[in-house]
């Protein structure tokens, strides 16, 4: 029960960051298209033509990097968490489960790392964009959270829930914020190369959708399968009922003295 409450106060608090962030993102497209309409696209075929071959191998190696780190990897590490807490603590499955939780997240800093690195390294990085700001702050962020994931408090400390309900809102906030720096990624990388990322804009979608409803489905899945389980225990039980009863009313006719027939003893009292 705790747990549960923890759960829903952490997602409440990271839709609530969520929501501060958004106006970020808006104000910042916003800004991006008030500026003369004439310098606009000057600038951007400006961009297309200082983007060589190295440049957009770069700019492409860059958004796969950041695409499996925090678009895969770290929304398959936290439906891998969730899948242990619905675990016994202690066994096997919930220690693989855990473990295989640390080897996605560990994968995703170190390939967000990467991409941090190839972003300080080949691209002009003057933060007057969304997609950049956004960025910037992640990667703090995500080091972060690996330094709290770290520090991980044993269970029975007082500091546990609090380690926890700070590791799962920050690990949320990452995962969304991540999610909508790769959608102003796409973007701007379409604006840079002056290539479709349609297809791309649909890939990403359709396994985020994946992902989403085999995480409303975690929720659903015991209540689910234990619809049958239900039905089945309540028409056995009622089977077992009836067998008792009709024993019982079995064993009471067993047990009662047998009463002579009433015709029998008038004829015995009339020859007597």
């Amino acid at each position: 029960m705790q747990i549960a409450y923890l759960q829903q106060a952490s997602l409440a608090i990271s839709a609530y960051y969520l929501l501060l962030l958004l106006p970020l993102v808006v104000c910042s497209s916003h800004e991006d298209h008030q500026f003369n309409p004439s310098s606009s696209h000057k600038s951007i075929k400006d961009n297309f033509h200082k983007l060589g071959p190295q440049m957009t191998f770069n700019v492409t190696v860059h958004g796969i990097l950041l695409w499996f780190s925090i678009g895969l990897l770290m929304p398959i590490g936290i439906l891998v968490i969730r899948m242990s807490v619905r675990e016994e603590q202690g066994t096997t499955r919930a220690k693989v489960l855990f473990y295989f939780h640390v080897i996605f997240q560990i994968l995703s800093v170190l390939l967000a790392t990467a991409g941090a690195v190839m972003s300080i390294k080949n691209f002009e990085n003057s933060f007057d964009n969304s997609h950049q700001r956004l960025g910037l702050a992640l990667y703090v962020a995500i080091w972060v959270q690996a330094l709290i994931g770290l520090f991980r408090p044993h269970r029975g400390k007082k500091e546990r829930s609090v380690w926890y309900i700070v590791h799962w809102m920050l690990g949320t906030v990452i995962s969304l914020v991540g999610i909508i720096n790769i959608y102003t990624g796409l973007n701007a990388y379409h604006k840079r190369t002056r290539r479709s990322s349609g297809l791309w804009i649909i890939l990403f979608t359709a396994e985020l959708c994946v992902i989403v409803v085999y995480y409303l489905f975690q929720d659903k899945r015991d209540y689910i399968q234990n619809q049958g389980v239900v039905i089945d225990n309540d028409l056995n039980l009622a089977v077992r009922q009836l067998d008792q009863e009709l024993a019982q009313r079995q064993n009471q006719t067993e047990l009662m003295p047998q009463q002579p027939c009433g015709k029998q003893n008038a004829l015995k009292n009339l020859f007597d």
